[in-house]
């Protein structure tokens, strides 16, 4: 090719970028580009979720609700217990915090569905490359940001953590380490009395549950 027709093909090319760049100023001229922002997200989600869902069903779940299971879990946003269940509004007595930790307010909101809606089930949930106890086993000397740090402290002192042998290597400890996580959550919901009492009348059931993130299965932990 010869340097004047290359020179051709450019002007044209040029040509037509510019003619496109006015197209979209003058289509766009006088109006106001709007980003959506995540608030405009939730908002749309909401409007949607509203148009789709039945009404009767929104009322219905306005008498009351009758959660069969309560499932602590963690607060990744990858492990929603409704999605990943496939349960429905009003199924499902969810305490999520980071780490799937149980201090005196989960405590509190366990009991509270055990006692008011007598709920059958407890299902402590952990999952599959957790972050607060990855960063429990990665943690040094330095201290984490604000409260951070107090779910790391929280976990270190789990007895079930400080069984495991600090002579493996992360990747391999760090799946025994969020069994570990689950297997402590279980004891600690045995402690309560409100719980020691629907178990002694056989009305309910504790489990704990892994949530593996490369193929979404839940892996139960019947002891």
């Amino acid at each position: 090719m010869t340097f004047y027709p290359l020179m051709s093909l450019v002007f044209r090319f040029l040509l037509f970028v510019s003619f496109l760049v006015l197209i979209i100023a003058c289509y766009t001229s006088g109006r106001e580009i709007k980003i959506q922002t995540p608030l405009d997200r939730l908002s749309q989600g909401n409007e949607y979720f509203m148009k789709s869902t039945s009404k009767d069903q929104i009322l219905n779940l306005k008498k009351g609700q009758f959660p069969y299971a309560v499932v602590v879990a963690c607060s990744d946003s990858r492990v929603s217990p409704e999605l990943i269940f496939h349960e429905d509004l009003g199924s499902l007595f969810v305490v999520r915090t980071a780490g799937n930790i149980i201090g005196e307010y989960e405590m509190g909101s366990i009991e509270y569905a055990i006692e008011n809606f007598h709920s059958s089930l407890i299902v402590v949930l952990g999952h599959e490359d957790c972050g607060a106890v990855s960063a429990y086993l990665s943690n040094s000397d330095k201290k984490l940001n604000g409260n951070i740090q107090e779910i790391v402290d929280y976990i270190k002192e789990e007895e079930e953590e400080k069984s495991l042998p600090d002579t493996l290597s992360y990747e391999i400890l760090l799946p025994m380490a969020i069994k570990a996580n689950v297997l402590h959550g279980i004891h600690e919901v045995h402690k309560s009395e409100i719980i020691k009492s629907s178990l002694a009348d056989k009305k309910l059931t504790i489990v704990g549950a892994i949530y593996h993130l490369v193929d979404g299965h839940v892996e139960f932990i019947i002891e």
